[in-house]
């Protein structure tokens, strides 16, 4: 895909004898949902980490449009600095601020924006993602499903250009779950992000997708369109999927 917007090239990284990523090569295009899927363990969440700089790679390339992902990064200033959010699977929220503050903090680290700008994008998206009456919260006095919605206003609230979400519904209810899909698609449609989702909501999570990549063996096995994934898949995807489908439907009957 020669007009890929984000463009992963070789990528490796070992964890002593461990090869979780041994060449990965992913091309994502721009305002797009890319998905990867694959094996508890098998290296997702680290792909994202090498994307977002919070691990090194051993080898290989990331470009963001065209640039080296160092330079893009470098290359930003004020309340466009962000380019790159990150939604962490485990929230990693700071215990000592509210709600409204954790959800603040990246626009009062990397905007320009004043006081009262920013608790108006702030109080917006709470209000957006149904957290208005727990603002003044704490993480230690939210439920699950409310900590990973504080968590994702965050990854919202600079606008970025590119959304890493790592697990993003992990620990919510059916309900929830469709809630914070139909959210990411609908922020993408605004605002033009590009968002990669690593996730285990199958098929869930292809309602969303404009691409699905599974990850395997430390490479990508699989890359296309959801409705493509069983015309011609080899075995293992197969098999991979035919027992995500069931865990989930022996999930639902609990």
């Amino acid at each position: 895909m020669d007009d890929a917007f984000l463009k992963i090239r070789g990528l490796k990284k070992h964890f002593g004898e461990a090869k979780v990523l041994d060449g990965v090569n992913l091309d994502v295009a721009r305002s797009s949902v890319t998905t990867i899927i694959g094996k508890s363990g098998i290296g997702k969440s680290v792909l994202l980490k090498c994307i977002a700089n919070l691990l090194t790679p051993d080898d290989g390339e990331i470009e963001l449009d065209g640039q080296s992902i160092e330079h893009s990064r470098r290359g930003s200033k004020g309340s466009d600095a962000v380019t790159f959010s990150y939604m962490f699977q485990n929230n990693a929220l700071f215990d000592s601020m509210t709600a409204a503050e954790n959800v603040a903090l990246p626009l009062l680290e990397a905007s320009s924006l004043n006081k009262s700008e920013i608790c108006e994008r702030v109080d917006a998206m709470l209000a957006h993602l149904e957290l208005t009456d727990s603002a003044q919260r704490y993480p230690g006095e939210l439920s699950g499903g409310m900590k990973k919605r504080v968590a994702l206003a965050r990854a919202l609230i600079t606008n970025p250009q590119v959304v890493l979400f790592d697990e993003p519904t992990t620990g919510l209810d059916p309900e929830r779950k469709f809630s914070v899909f139909e959210m990411i698609a609908d922020y993408r449609e605004r605002f033009g992000f590009t968002a990669l989702l690593v996730s285990h909501d199958i098929p869930e999570v292809f309602e969303i997708s404009d691409r699905v990549a599974w990850l395997d063996e430390g490479i990508i096995k699989f890359f296309g369109k959801p409705s493509e994934l069983d015309a011609g898949a080899e075995s293992a995807l197969s098999g991979f999927l035919s027992k995500a489908n069931y865990g989930r439907s022996q999930g639902s009957k609990k």
